[in-house]
């Protein structure tokens, strides 16, 4: 059982108005200056219930190694107490659980006859707990421990029976539910047009492909989670697709969605299965091409932790920033100091970025990568002309703390990018990821409490995600955010909220300030997702901001969190 909480109550915050008026100013088509907002509302989570995910661990008595008191005679048994002739009931059971990133719940459970008993656990990192005990037959009790460092343990649990000199002792395995990132190289893992990483064919509807990770461009063995940019294309009709570490279980959320002949790209996070692998499920009827680039991974041994930023505009070509004024030419490149710029320090060792594309003058792609490398053969951001394209990237920083952007088209494009992250060394939140994208919210039925209806435009969604709100260990969110049923062009930022969820419930929120960043881009009549990372702020209330001036239909899915204990 983890210790916050995910569940959404029936209550409904009371609208509120009178928010700012800013013009827009995000990466995405003109929109004129804001005008008053029309009241927003958001759902309230409750108490009860729990987020999913987490691990489990245990070993059982019969594992218990005991050694019979002096009376018996006896030596060490491996097999169980039943011979140890002082105490013939002793015997430890172990189960572990995952609360947060770095800390373990230890259940621990001794049978014995009437009898003192000294209780040590040793964490397997140097420290240990200790409890004098009088045993009746039973004595079970929970311990946690918060690690310094994610990583692998063997905890070892030690009674001794001072009454009748006999002595239990009991191991069990344990791995951190919390990773850190490394970052590699973009690289190409999977290209079904080609036949790499899979057979040269399209994957059928509803089939799916299985690409190993573990062992592939010198990816190692253990990785709990990889970071791929999926791209779908040629596809016979509309569809999504699911990545996750099996086949199973893919009938809601989704990773990317595609329309008919589209080809389009979005960043998974996904659990990595115990065989190395991922599944690519294709959720149409028809079939597609797939395509996944590698940019990181994630083990649970220490590399690089993260830290959230507020979006900060690290690159626009419209306006100067970061780079030259004006757009990047066909198949040009420019360089971008990202270390000691925008609340990135130095020393970091990969970005989070929200890249666009905008006013491409031809179809094409753009690739983000470390600087002091040979561009590679993969893409970040999928475009056709004239249309703007926004998706998350996590790029390696190169080591003169730059990263490099290169425009694949053979035409010109303005291009843009946001900051709302890194990983770094020195960076303590480790990532906890779900099995799969989890629905928390979909606007266009009712969930978690809150009735079915769009999002309107130029309003703004709070939703709360912690119910911690005075000591919150989340550094950071990790969605899939898809906007669907639009009506003209428009833009989502994805902020967090300045409030805490009492403070909505009491009527004494401040406004939140619109941001200019911007997180998903849609035209007209499209269904476009993107991956999201973002901090919760004090109260883990994050706000979606529907820029555009018509209503939309949005669907959260909760990939995963950042967690500093």
């Amino acid at each position: 059982m983890l210790r916050r909480r995910l569940m959404f109550s029936a209550a409904l915050v009371a609208a509120f108005a009178g928010l700012a008026s800013v013009p827009a100013a995000a990466a995405g088509p003109a929109v004129p200056p804001g005008h008053g907002v029309a009241a927003a509302t958001g759902v309230n989570p409750g108490t009860g219930g729990s987020r999913p995910g987490g691990k489990t661990f245990s070993s059982p008595a019969d594992r218990t190694v005991v050694t019979p008191g002096t009376r018996s005679g006896g030596t060490a048994r491996a097999q169980g107490a039943q011979g140890a002739q002082t105490n013939p009931y002793l015997a430890i059971d172990l189960e572990a659980s995952t609360p947060t990133a770095h800390s373990i719940d230890l259940t621990t459970r001794v049978s014995s006859e009437v009898a003192d008993l000294d209780i040590t656990i040793a964490w397997g990192d140097g420290s240990s707990d200790k409890v004098t005990a009088s045993s009746t037959g039973y004595d079970r009790r929970n311990t946690q421990h918060t690690y310094a460092a994610v990583g692998s343990y063997t905890v070892t649990v030690t009674v001794k029976d001072t009454t009748n000199g006999a002595e239990a002792v009991n191991r069990l395995d344990f791995v951190t539910s919390g990773s850190e990132y490394t970052a590699h190289a973009p690289t190409r893992l999977l290209d079904t047009r080609a036949g790499l990483g899979a057979a040269q064919a399209k994957v059928a509807g509803r089939g799916s492909v299985v690409l190993k990770v573990a062992g592939a461009a010198k990816i190692p063995a253990g990785v709990t989670e990889v970071v791929l940019n999926v791209t779908a294309t040629n596809a016979a009709g509309a569809g999504h697709v699911v990545v996750q570490p099996d086949k199973d279980g893919f009938e809601t959320g989704s990773n990317l969605n595609y329309a008919p002949g589209q080809t389009v790209a979005n960043q998974v996070i996904v659990p990595v299965a115990k065989d190395g692998s991922v599944h690519l499920i294709n959720g149409g009827w028809d079939s597609v091409d797939l395509i996944a680039d590698v940019t990181g991974y994630f083990t649970a041994s220490v590399a690089s932790g993260y830290t959230t930023l507020n979006p900060v505009r690290a690159v626009d070509t419209r306006e100067g920033i970061g780079t030259a004024k004006g757009q990047v030419a066909g198949y040009g490149t420019f360089g971008v100091d990202m270390a000691g710029r925008g609340g990135v320090p130095k020393g970091v060792t990969a970005v989070a970025l929200n890249l666009t594309v905008t006013n491409p003058r031809a179809a094409g792609h753009l690739t983000a990568y470390p600087s002091g490398q040979a561009a590679p053969s993969t893409s970040s951001v999928n475009f056709a002309a004239g249309q703007t394209v926004s998706n998350a990237v996590i790029v390696p920083v190169g080591p003169d703390g730059k990263i490099t952007i290169r425009n694949g088209s053979w035409d010109r494009a303005d291009v843009v990018a946001d900051v709302v992250g890194y990983y770094s060394t020195d960076s303590r939140a480790a990532l906890v990821c779900l099995g799969g994208p989890y629905r928390v919210l979909d606007t266009r039925i009712d969930s978690w409490g809150r009735k079915a209806g769009p999002v309107p435009g130029r309003t703004m969604l709070p939703v709360r995600f912690d119910a911690d709100t005075t000591n919150s260990d989340i550094d950071g969110w990790v969605l899939n955010t898809t906007v669907t049923n639009t009506k003209e062009a428009g833009f989502l930022s994805v902020t967090a909220d300045p409030n805490t969820w009492p403070d909505y419930r009491n009527g004494t929120a401040v406004t939140p300030q619109r941001p200019v960043s911007s997180s998903v881009n849609w035209t007209a009549g499209a269904t476009v997702p993107n991956l999201v990372q973002t901090s919760g702020g004090k109260g883990g209330v994050i706000d979606f901001w529907n820029q555009g001036w018509q209503d939309i239909d949005m669907i959260v899915d909760l990939i995963a969190w950042y967690q500093t204990s």
